[in-house]
């Protein structure tokens, strides 16, 4: 039986973030970022998400790594080391406890029997051509049914793209204001 490729993605994704967690240097960690979200973007197409591909590797590889190499360039190169805290680790292992043990009455990955393609995967099938009259069902979904998904995602990057834009703007005038 030949190994996943899931598997070894995965494994590749936790390593990334083990390494990420662990650099002192912002800039190589930023960069670990995109890396980490083209390895996100691979393991959505490997489980047929390719929309979802799509946008992780143009907001997360792309416009975010930028944003990231935007705030950098108003900071620091090295973080500075605080004390260990150990309360945020234990809300992250608690949550991340609770979240695996939801997943086990989730239905096994690509089972036939389960819920999703009973329900609500014919109503899609069957409106695309009746509602929209669209061949692709891909399109149909994206455009008329996640369509104010799609909005508001679109909304969040805009967001966060002012948000950025004003840190710039308002660094450079302070700088101005001191040389003054």
């Amino acid at each position: 039986m030949p190994f996943p490729i899931e598997a070894i993605l995965f494994v590749f994704l936790m390593a990334t973030a083990v390494v990420i967690a662990r650099l002192q240097d912002l800039f190589a960690a930023s960069m670990l970022t995109g890396i980490f979200s083209l390895l996100s973007a691979g393991l959505f197409t490997l489980m047929d998400a390719v929309d979802v591909a799509f946008t992780e590797a143009a907001v997360g590889a792309g416009i975010s790594t930028v944003l990231l190499l935007g705030a950098l360039s108003l900071s620091a190169r090295k973080e500075y080391q605080r004390p260990r805290r150990v309360m945020p680790f234990v809300v992250v292992a608690v949550t991340g406890a609770a979240l695996i043990f939801s997943t086990l009455d989730m239905p096994h990955y690509g089972d036939p029997a389960a819920p999703i393609h009973h329900h609500v995967a014919p109503d899609y099938i069957e409106g695309t051509r009746t509602d929209f009259g669209l061949p692709n069902i891909v399109t149909a979904v994206l455009a008329s049914y996640r369509g104010l998904d799609t909005l508001g995602e679109t909304a969040v990057v805009f967001t966060a793209a002012v948000g950025v834009l004003m840190l710039l703007v308002g660094d450079r005038k302070r700088k101005k204001e001191e040389k003054e």
